[in-house]
């Protein structure tokens, strides 16, 4: 398939773009990004590069990126400011907002104006549109919540389902995706293995995560399988506490795990970003199960296994 991914050159895309490549599958990327690595792929022109923001109008009248997108099969699209990385300012909110509102909405404007659109867009989304509970658990077809990231997350489905017709299309509702290069869990390796870690706040809240390697599968099997379309929350299938995951990472690690973070220290540093990491939900996915989808790493254990080995 010839595809079109955008924010693809982060934390999950040093995975999903060599797998997509492996599968021999024709690449163009978008990124704000210098290129960098993949020089045989762009060499054979398996990977073209193109150094544009999705989120600026100006970059989708750039004649390459209208060719792609009429030249494309499917679309991928993760793009997203990270959530938790920086304090939650006015304009910190405004960039976590455009990046994926503003990125969403001017691809699918540019798909509508295609006179051969892609026929699948695969688009992220994130457990987030739950909001936060200790007690609930969701699925699917729970009801949205009602705070920032939530409203966020329901703005962000509804731009992506704003397709044409002949488009097939997928929100992800990602869950806290683990690897040992990035991400919650790249942050939590040093510290563990010093032998300093432990739960960060009261260690009640849930994680609803997926391995890296699990969430690229999702991909690539939207990408052709009919059946997937609509919301899929992209969760394995074993929720934990965050007691429960910091007590599972130091026994893979062979490491104490007893020191907690405080979560007003969280607090100092993220403001209302640290809401990410001290609240939660407990996510599961009955469309994974209707789908038949195989989890390589379905319970914590193996997938914490996976990445500290």
């Amino acid at each position: 398939m010839q595809l079109l991914l955008l924010g693809c050159t982060g934390f999950v895309g040093r995975e999903l773009v060599p797998a997509l490549l492996e599968a021999n599958h024709q690449l163009t990327l978008v990124s704000r990004r210098l290129a960098r690595g993949y020089e045989a792929e762009r060499a054979d022109g398996r990977l073209k590069w193109l150094q544009l923001d999705p989120a600026k109008t100006v970059s989708w009248q750039n004649p390459e990126l209208v060719e792609a997108v009429s030249m494309s099969d499917a679309v991928v699209n993760l793009a997203g400011e990270p959530i938790a990385e920086k304090r939650w300012t006015t304009a910190h909110l405004k960039l976590l907002e455009d990046s994926r509102l503003e990125t969403t909405r001017l691809l699918v404007d540019a798909m509508a104006a295609s006179a051969s659109p892609p026929g699948v867009l695969i688009n992220a989304s994130a457990i987030g549109f739950f909001g936060t509970s200790l007690t609930d658990k969701f699925m699917e077809s729970s009801p949205a919540g009602a705070d920032f990231l939530a409203s966020l997350c329901q703005r962000w489905e509804a731009a992506a389902s704003a397709v044409p017709d002949s488009v097939r299309q997928v929100s992800l509702r990602i869950g806290i995706v683990l690897a040992p290069d990035g991400g919650a869990l790249g942050k939590m390796l040093p510290i563990f293995r010093i032998g300093f870690g432990g739960p960060i706040g009261s260690g009640k809240q849930w994680m609803s995560w997926i391995h890296r390697s699990d969430l690229c599968a999702l991909v690539q099997t939207a990408l052709t399988d009919q059946a997937w379309s609509g919301v899929v929350n992209a969760v394995a299938s074993e929720p934990v506490s965050m007691a429960a995951f910091s007590n599972q990472l130091g026994r893979s690690l062979n490491r104490p795990s007893l020191l907690p973070v405080p979560g007003p220290l969280l607090q100092l540093l993220l403001g209302d970003g640290a809401k990410v990491v001290l609240e939660g939900q407990h996510v599961a996915s009955e469309r994974l199960d209707q789908l038949g989808f195989s989890f390589r790493y379905p319970t914590l254990a193996s997938a914490l296994a996976a990445a500290t080995s």
